[in-house]
């Protein structure tokens, strides 16, 4: 783990997720946010942009004070939740209000970015999360010219 990476859990009290306490993080205690951040870093000697999204995430919890929650998911837990959060790409930040996935933000991203899409999943209207469609190339066999 990456100094960084580390630090939300040193500096910012940012708890480590694992597959058997996710359920229980999501639900929200009295008096606390309902929408969560979660982040999935991937391997940080693999991801550059892993400790640039652990320094964004901190400055996110305080440009939205006390509007999410948020929690680092376990590497050795990111490949048993990464389906149930549809994330494709480490690293990434994933956003939910209770069980309902709101959106799914990978790698690093422009600030206004950010901004927008995390300020459009607090809306009480947020729609549900859906992956982008994937468009499949293949090819076949040579055509014959005529």
């Amino acid at each position: 783990m990456s100094a960084l990476i580390a630090a939300l859990a040193s500096h910012h009290g940012l708890p480590t997720i694992d597959a058997e306490s996710l359920d229980a993080f999501l639900a929200p205690a009295a008096g606390e946010p309902e929408h969560v951040l979660l982040f999935f870093s991937g391997d940080p000697d693999q991801r550059n942009d892993s400790g640039d999204v652990a320094v964004v995430l901190p400055e996110l919890l305080a440009a939205f004070p006390g509007r999410f929650r948020a929690g680092v998911i376990a590497r050795s837990a990111e490949a048993a939740l990464k389906a149930r959060c549809q994330v494709e790409v480490f690293p990434s930040l994933v956003v939910l209000r209770g069980q309902t996935l709101l959106d799914v933000l990978p790698r690093i991203r422009d600030w206004s970015d950010y901004l927008d899409r995390l300020g459009a999943a607090l809306r009480p209207d947020a729609a549900v999360f859906s992956a982008p469609s994937r468009i499949e190339i293949t090819t076949g066999a040579r055509r014959a010219d005529v």
